[in-house]
């Protein structure tokens, strides 16, 4: 994967898809900030930090383009079409998401949209929840006692259920370590699917919002009491939930409120 940072031309300029990790903006990667400092306009994300934004060169044009489920946003095709009009204005275009840009970013339909319309677009890695989350819980998502793999899922489909094109019997392997993103208000819906595909209901689950940042909170459940703990977690913040043994007593330390990431 190659970035570059090359004066726009008068024809056209240039899309860069960054991550800006879970929040904290200590997680940015040195990558991350080079764009930032180069970028002439810079769409970012609802949940992305005013911290991270500060990386930005003091010239360049900030754009809020969020998304948040059950809440006013941009639409995706709206966000395409701008980057192409500010790419063939000639711009840098930086588009900044939280986490990582290619897990659960739509990064996809952009870089389509963009190179059908021939405009040159890179990729910069972010940390995502998931791992940010492993961290701040001081465990191994492939502790290889508990889990030979893990697994990324998405906790609704585009109309806002839960999705049915996933395969819930596959996921619900007692050996792998599931993570599932955005899934706040179908976790009772995703415990009943995974119950009824054969996980054991004393499950372990951890459920965690605002990974890596100073209001970061995390509640453990089981698949079998999931739906009651997220409803004292409320949804106003967003969540991520960890399904699978790695997450049992002596494994992982959940804190009820953890003020600050620590890797090391």
């Amino acid at each position: 994967m190659r970035i570059s940072f090359r004066q726009p031309s008068e024809r056209q300029g240039s899309v860069t898809l960054v991550g800006a990790g879970p929040g904290d903006p200590e997680l940015l990667t040195l990558k991350a900030v080079r764009a930032l400092q180069a970028a002439d306009v810079i769409l970012f994300d609802d949940l992305v930090s005013d911290e991270i934004l500060e990386f930005a060169r003091r010239e360049a044009k900030r754009i809020l383009v969020g998304k948040r489920g059950g809440r006013p946003s941009c639409r995706q095709e709206d966000i395409n079409a701008l980057m192409v009009k500010l790419a063939k204005a000639g711009r840098r275009v930086v588009r900044l998401k939280s986490g990582d840009p290619v897990i659960f970013g739509r990064a996809g339909e952009e870089i389509e949209r963009l190179e059908r319309e021939g405009i040159r677009v890179d990729i910069v890695p972010g940390i995502t929840t998931a791992s940010a989350m492993a961290a701040v819980l001081g465990i191994s998502l492939t502790h290889r006692d508990c889990a030979q793999s893990v697994r990324f899922v998405t906790g609704h489909s585009r109309k806002g259920g839960l999705p049915e094109d996933v395969d819930w019997k596959a996921t619900a392997d007692p050996t792998t370590t599931t993570i599932f993103y955005m899934s706040g208000r179908t976790a009772g819906q995703i415990a009943g699917r995974l119950i009824a595909e054969g996980l054991a209901a004393e499950t372990p689950v951890v459920v965690m919002t605002s990974v890596s940042r100073p209001h970061q909170r995390s509640w453990r459940s089981t698949l079998a009491t999931l739906g009651t703990t997220m409803a004292n977690v409320g949804y106003d913040e967003p969540v991520i939930i960890g399904v699978g043994h790695v997450f049992v007593d002596g494994r992982a330390q959940v804190l009820s409120q953890t003020p600050s990431l620590s890797v090391g």
